[in-house]
């Protein structure tokens, strides 16, 4: 890495502290742009939190404003555009919560207005777009935080702590699914009765995207259309991904391989209901990531972390699982000659390594079980990001974080468009040209 990149990235993660924040006894005022079904979540859990306060919220759907009103209580202000929202200077922060195609535009006008954002993920809707946001996050010395919450919460913490211990030993594979069977699952939501060019603000929705016309599905099911969406690898890949780097202190895959399909889900989709990708990482290990809308395979075992000394096991909670392998030459040996087979055997290595029950007794830790309790983890993801903004210190899932999780899904995407091995940049950041 050259020397200016390298001080470009240091000096990213720490400029933000020389800037002004609220006292600490002051409410942070936040806008929310885009007020759809995982924003009303964010406000639900925004709302628990006392340090801050919704004042304002814009969306192109009428319906979603009333009922955000009537969650955040109707002191806060329905702003025409998300423009007139950031021109608003007592606003402090916004959250961000639109289609994808939207974000890279939104998250950098809403730095350049001197606001502090949380963007849902994926932060960017192609690769080329992460770097960008990343300097201008420097530039305007924002903080930046990017919605992929589990890596706030409890379970996952303890995660990287038994992987940093070495209680896994050497990790060297990582599979990790998310599978739904349910035409919700695939994206396919019910669409408001009142929903109408009356009470949708189509032009406001397409933005930059490909000039269509008017489409209650698009607007309602964006995430089946490549036109706002990267479907199942920037909706749910990306989560993957997130947990992945921060766990194994990763920064991005340097190879990537994936094949996708659509064979279910056809009508009101463009983007496969079948995603499965292979990612190298120089840091010595390979992830296998696979969805599917066709099955929905449940229990443990949905998010694997594999070692030579016990796996992890990530989904309703954390199960440690030792390795109790070892090893066993018997059938190898029993086919040399007598001599050499009893000398084998008398080896004192050969004896403990092969035959572990001729030596002293012990016990052995073979599974260990840990459940968060209290917060969910987008409460927490919250908190950590209001606490930034106080603090000015940039949160783990800062812009080049967040750049680097989304260009797994880009990578992922691109892999399956064009049938081949797409490779990162890692002087560049970015996705290695063909």
């Amino acid at each position: 890495m050259s020397v200016s990149r390298r001080r470009f990235l240091q000096n990213s993660a720490g400029v933000a502290a020389s800037l002004p924040a609220p006292a600490a006894n002051d409410l942070i005022q936040l806008g929310v742009i885009g007020t759809g079904a995982r924003s009303h979540e964010l406000m639900a859990a925004t709302l628990r939190l006392p340090e801050a306060r919704i004042t304002g919220v814009v969306d192109a759907y009428a319906g979603r404003v009333e009922r955000a009103l009537e969650r955040v209580g109707k002191t806060a202000r329905n702003y025409p555009s998300y423009r007139d929202l950031l021109a608003d200077k007592s606003i402090d922060a916004v959250i961000i919560a639109t289609p994808d195609h939207w974000h890279k535009q939104m998250v950098i006008e809403a730095m350049r207005a001197g606001k502090d954002v949380y963007c849902e993920k994926p932060l960017t809707f192609r690769s080329a777009e992460g770097m960008e946001i990343v300097r201008v996050a420097q530039e305007t010395r924002r903080i930046v935080q990017v919605g992929s919450q589990g890596v706030s919460g409890e379970t996952q913490r303890q995660a990287r702590q038994l992987i940093r211990s070495g209680k896994l030993g050497r990790v060297t594979m990582i599979r990790a699914a998310y599978n739904r069977n349910s035409a919700s699952g695939a994206w396919i939501y019910p669409i408001p009765p009142d929903a109408s060019p009356r009470t949708v603000d189509w032009a406001m929705f397409l933005g930059s995207a490909p000039k269509r016309p008017f489409s209650l599905e698009r607007f309602f099911r964006w995430r089946c259309y490549e036109d706002y969406s990267g479907g199942i690898a920037t909706d749910l890949f990306v989560h993957l991904c997130t947990t992945i780097h921060f766990l194994m202190d990763a920064k991005a895959p340097q190879r990537v391989v994936a094949m996708g399909e659509l064979y279910r889900w056809k009508e009101s989709r463009d983007v496969p209901d079948t995603l499965n990708a292979i990612l190298e990482y120089p840091e010595g290990f390979t992830v296998n990531l696979s969805s599917t809308f066709n099955n929905e395979l449940s229990g443990q075992g949905s998010f694997q972390i594999l070692g030579t000394e016990g796996s992890l096991l990530l989904g309703n909670g954390l199960t440690f699982e030792a390795e109790t392998a070892v090893e066993d030459n018997r059938w190898i040996v029993e086919s040399w000659p007598s001599r050499l087979e009893e000398a084998y055997w008398k080896d004192p290595k050969v004896r403990a390594a092969e035959m572990p029950a001729l030596g002293r007794p012990q016990l052995k830790t073979t599974s260990q079980r840990f459940e968060a309790q209290g917060a969910d983890s987008t409460e927490i993801h919250l908190a950590a990001w209001l606490s930034s903004i106080r603090t000015r210190k940039d949160p783990y899932e800062n812009a080049l974080t967040g750049h680097r999780a989304a260009a797994c899904a880009h990578m992922v995407n691109l892999a399956v468009k064009q049938r081949r091995m797409v490779e990162w940049d890692f002087e560049k950041e970015d996705i290695r040209s063909a």
